[in-house]
């Protein structure tokens, strides 16, 4: 998985935007943006077995741009850090955390913009607050 470059955030973030389009009502819902964007996963239940599966139907720019920025993400931000981490104790393989840290910047992001406000840290990883005190 490529590594950007502080100097290409800017560029990245605007892909990431520009692959959703500037219809500010199109995803009424965050769920609506990431399947959208292909990050969340598939569940499939049969008996008692039950599958999370990874969208192979998606935006391949899209999700390009977002794995780059989990990628980058995990690297720079304590919070993004900590929840790929837990991930990875779970046993998911680094594709599937990194993967489910691209979903949870897709949430984030549709937040931000429904709301209007800009990406703070501490609220954006506040529910991981323990681990990132420790």
């Amino acid at each position: 998985m490529p590594h950007c470059a502080p100097s290409t955030w800017p560029i990245l973030g605007a892909r990431v935007l520009a692959e959703f389009g500037d219809d500010p009502q199109r995803y009424a819902t965050a769920k609506a943006r990431k399947n959208y964007a292909g990050t969340s996963p598939i569940t499939r239940a049969s008996g008692k077995k039950k599958v999370a599966l990874a969208r192979f139907i998606h935006n391949d720019r899209l999700v390009d741009a977002l794995l780059t920025q989990a990628a980058t993400a995990i690297r720079v931000s304590p919070g993004a850090r900590v929840y790929y981490d837990k991930k990875r104790a779970r046993d998911a393989e680094y594709n599937a955390a990194l993967r489910q840290v691209a979903n949870r910047l897709v949430g984030i992001l549709h937040g931000c913009l429904k709301t209007g406000t800009l990406y703070d840290e501490a609220t954006a990883w506040s529910h991981h607050a323990e681990s990132l005190a420790t």
